[in-house]
């Protein structure tokens, strides 16, 4: 057996086509353009790098992209006030506070003051909550929304599928899990201390790994023909692998997310989809 891969990098840009003549149509009848923020703190070298990343997909999308970025000595009250500065303006429909954030910051504390309604990552409890309770309007992290989508595409029947997500992340294996369970899929969130993990792996027919862990899944941990999604993203002197043995891995499953080009090149277009949406509540509001 050969698992079938799943191509993250076509899909995302067959989508971020159509979200381009979207933002188009909506910006030229309304005559505001789509504005994502981003609130930085410091120099992080990966989190300048991921603010490259979301500039030239706002770029290729038609959307701006509106960079705050904070020096690393500033103290919660100035990060708060920047912060409120974008909840107050107008002009500004998404917002996104990047990590790492010094350790003189309660990033809790600001994630509980950003505006729900331009949550674009999913993170703020309201949003959250509101995904776990199936009660829209809410906006779900970008990245297991991608994988869904992926799944979607790929004509993958949910009902009834056990599905087990390793890693309980709140902007990914929490609400891939609720993702799942909203599909009517049998839901086993599982993590490091969860006891005898290969077998709790094997009997999913849907497989998240989401623990950060290059090639930590091996080929016996995958129940034959089974579906798997692979979130990791770990550097590595070999290049960039998954938290699955690739090949291993292939070799059983009957579909897979690939590392790379799989669940990552989706995760910047579905930010770019959750900014659309907070466009247009703006815009009705």
């Amino acid at each position: 057996m050969s698992a079938h891969l799943l191509d993250g990098k076509t899909l995302s840009q067959t989508i971020r086509s159509q979200l381009k003549e979207r933002f188009a149509e909506l910006a030229a009848q309304h005559g505001i353009t789509p504005t994502l923020a981003i609130l930085r703190v410091g120099d992080d070298s990966a989190a300048a790098g991921y603010a490259r990343a979301i500039e030239r997909t706002c770029t290729g999308v038609g959307a701006h992209f509106k960079p705050v970025v904070l020096p690393a000595d500033s103290d919660q009250a100035s990060v708060a006030a920047a912060l409120d500065g974008l909840n107050n303006d107008a002009t500004v429909h998404g917002i996104m506070i990047l990590e790492p954030l010094p350790d003189t910051i309660d990033s809790n504390i600001l994630v509980d003051r950003l505006n729900p309604a331009k949550d674009v990552d999913g993170v703020h409890p309201v949003n959250a909550g509101r995904l776990s309770a199936q009660r829209p309007p809410y906006f779900v992290p970008a990245t297991p929304a991608g994988a869904i989508r992926m799944l979607e595409e790929a004509g993958v029947e949910f009902k009834g599928k056990e599905a087990v997500v390793i890693g309980r992340s709140d902007i990914v294996g929490k609400p891939m899990a609720l993702l799942l369970l909203h599909r009517h899929c049998t839901v086993t969130l599982a993590h490091s201390r969860t006891h005898d993990l290969p077998a709790v792996a094997r009997r999913a027919d849907i497989l998240c790994a989401a623990v950060g862990r290059p090639e930590m899944i091996k080929a016996d941990w995958i129940k034959p023909g089974a579906i798997v999604v692979d979130f990791g993203t770990t550097y590595t002197d070999d290049g960039l692998k998954g938290d699955c043995d690739q090949a291993g891995v292939a070799a059983v499953a009957g579909m897979m997310t690939p590392v790379p080009g799989g669940t990552g090149p989706m995760t910047n277009v579905m930010l770019m989809q959750n900014l659309l949406e907070a466009y247009g509540g703006a815009v009705k509001r």
